[in-house]
């Protein structure tokens, strides 16, 4: 876990490009949302970055800021203050949603926004747009995509496994469950719901 950032970003946040001032980008709750689930923090808010064995070795720093999300350079043994790790982080989150706002069709709650970036972060915006939530938010289903953050259409869990880097027998990559990564799942679905249930 984290602890609280010194300097906290804007709990107003940026207006959405795509959608308006209805929209937040980059706001103190999606920042401190993500902060919650990856981790890399001391107790001051600094970090320094390391090799992420769940990301296959990615270097990391701070609360998940890897070479996907950022350009500056990560530097595994680098200590980097609470002051980057905030102004690093809240930049690189408000790109992803950049990037994320394109794929909604209609202007999703907030609560819904802040989820799927929470997901896309974790994943790839690219997989968050692709997913079936996805395509249930754009058919204007909120809390149907809400819960395909976390389970199938069946009720098992997905997005909540990493590749082994082992093969099956049947050529494609074997997977094993992460507990934390469910947990997170289940947490971005109620996030989630906050925005659409009364």
């Amino acid at each position: 876990m984290t602890a609280a950032s010194p300097t906290p970003p804007s709990r107003k946040g940026t207006p959405s490009k795509k959608f308006g001032p209805g929209l937040l980008l980059g706001t103190a709750a999606v920042v401190a949302f993500i902060g919650i689930w990856e981790g890399g923090k001391n107790r001051d808010g600094s970090s320094v970055a390391y090799v992420d064995k769940l990301a296959g070795g990615l270097p990391t720093v701070c609360a998940g800021l890897t070479r996907h999300v950022t350009t500056t350079p990560i530097v595994v043994g680098q200590r980097w203050s609470a002051e980057k790790c905030l102004a690093e982080e809240q930049k690189a989150i408000t790109t992803v949603q950049l990037q994320l706002e394109q794929c909604f069709r209609t202007m999703p709650p907030q609560s819904v926004f802040d989820a799927a970036t929470s997901h896309a972060w974790n994943n790839g915006v690219s997989a968050t747009c692709n997913s079936l939530a996805m395509q249930a938010w754009n058919a204007g289903n909120w809390e149907l995509g809400c819960r395909r953050l976390a389970f199938s259409d069946g009720g098992s869990r997905v997005w909540s496994y990493v590749k082994t880097g082992k093969m099956l027998p049947n050529g494609k990559p074997e997977y094993r469950f992460v507990q934390g990564l469910a947990n997170r799942r289940e947490a971005e679905y109620h996030l989630c719901l906050t925005g659409i249930r009364p």
